[in-house]
């Protein structure tokens, strides 16, 4: 007979364990914890349900929740996932995101892992990639910590006011126990400063510089010859992109940038009320051995089959402690796979389509904003992908406008503000719901 309602000990099992820790009683096993620590009445849980009775509560509070058709955006955005996905995602063969310890039996999870990094290596136009970062903020924020790896003597990091104030956030949490000190170059007009940037990397003792295009705002930066600036200070460069981008815009290997990041979210992934997500990294030869996480290869066997093998792996379980980098154990597998998925689905041709439609929807939604005149753009002169930032004209609010479209049924952005809001509008979005979104802003 069990001890307790909800654990599997039986007074046999209980007394063997007691006799193995060698103590009289489970009172004496737990002595050093405080008594006003301890639980003194019962576990505070229900009553037993059957199942069809669990199955109905789960379902009502389900109910409770309020779909929204979702214009948000600021990092995380609502792209169509493929059905395909989730019917292979299933597959027993990838039951786990952990790592692959014995690589040797690990052969399709090795696959998709090699076949992932070289599809980033395409999407950002650099050497390497790896697989193992948890989300876009975790990812810039180690490769920070690359660059002042890389720097030695170096300590200072020089971070856009433009950059996603959550991944600030995550990067400042960072380097405060890393002991880096982040300065933050201020924006103009939207957009990184380049002046402040020269005058603050002409300070010295800059070890990298983090920007990110589209930026918060959604605008995109022009970083023609920031990467030779910042180069000719002896610091890095570091892009945060978001991955679906790559596919239109410039990419950071053709901006001449050292690590590229980002949250792969964009390929695909539901928003899942924040997760789980993926972060990418790719960076240069040069910097692979200061990368987190591990880098799948392909070579031969004895046989001559194409296998495929863990090429390096940069941590304390495999090399010298002092030279190891970020422990990451988990490595996002299964996001991992997810992203390999849709990237091979949709193709260079499809990533791009996904962009055009976005892009058009934007444009078309700003320009019927503006006509409403109770909105104007930001930042009318900045270009911008599929997000863009508004401007409320007076006496209208952020707050007025993001409740009465909530009362439609539409997440209607991101307000950084009580006069500005962040609009994002991606491939899902149907010509019924951009109007509503409209009508709604002419009947403010």
């Amino acid at each position: 007979m069990a001890l307790h309602k909800y654990l599997p000990h039986t007074d046999d099992s209980v007394r063997q364990m007691l006799e193995a820790c060698g103590v009289a009683s489970l009172d004496e096993l737990y002595a050093d914890v405080p008594a006003e620590l301890r639980l003194k009445g019962k576990y505070a849980l229900p009553e037993a349900l059957a199942e069809s009775e669990i199955a109905y509560a789960f379902d009502s509070l389900m109910r409770r929740n309020l779909p929204l058709v979702c214009f948000a955006g600021a990092g995380a955005y609502d792209h169509y996932t493929p059905a395909a996905i989730p019917a292979m995602l299933s597959r027993s063969e990838f039951a786990t995101a952990y790592t692959p310890y014995q690589p040797e039996i690990s052969q399709g999870t090795l696959q998709y892992i090699f076949e992932y990094q070289s599809m980033m290596c395409s999407l950002t136009g650099l050497d390497v990639s790896n697989a193992s970062m948890y989300d876009g903020a975790t990812a810039t924020a180690e490769a920070m910590i690359m660059a002042v790896n890389s720097a030695r003597k170096r300590r200072r990091v020089l971070v856009s006011a433009t950059l996603n104030p959550a991944t600030a956030a995550v990067v400042n949490t960072y380097a405060r126990y890393h002991r880096i000190a982040v300065e933050v170059i201020p924006q103009k007009d939207g957009v990184t400063d380049r002046a402040e940037l020269e005058m603050m990397l002409g300070a010295g003792d800059v070890a990298g510089v983090i920007v990110q295009t589209p930026n918060y705002r959604g605008l995109l930066e022009d970083l023609s010859g920031w990467a030779d600036l910042i180069h000719a200070a002896k610091a890095l460069l570091i892009i945060n992109t978001p991955a679906i981008a790559l596919a239109s815009v410039k990419s950071q290997g053709e901006w001449g940038a050292d690590i590229a990041v980002g949250d792969a979210q964009s390929l695909g992934m539901p928003l899942n009320y924040g997760g789980p997500y993926l972060g990418y990294m790719c960076t240069t030869n040069a910097l692979m051995r200061k990368m987190p996480g591990r880098i799948v290869g392909a070579t031969t066997d004895e046989l001559g089959q194409r296998v495929f093998v863990l090429t390096l792996q940069a941590r304390e379980q495999h090399i010298r402690r002092q030279k190891a980098t970020s422990n990451i154990c988990s490595n996002q597998g299964i996001m991992t796979l997810h992203a390999a998925i849709y990237m091979s689905l949709m193709g260079a041709d499809g990533l791009r389509e996904v962009n055009r439609i976005s892009a058009n929807a934007a444009h078309y939604l700003a320009s019927e904003l503006q006509n409403t005149g109770k909105m104007k753009l930001s930042n009318p002169s900045k270009p911008y992908l599929n997000e863009f930032t508004m401007t409320m004209t007076d006496p209208y609010t952020t707050g007025q406008l993001l409740d009465a479209l909530k009362q439609r049924g539409i997440l209607g952005g991101v307000a950084i503000d009580d006069r500005e809001v962040i609009i994002a509008v991606t491939e899902k979005r149907t010509p019924q719901e951009i109007n509503e979104y409209i009508e709604t802003v002419i009947n403010l």
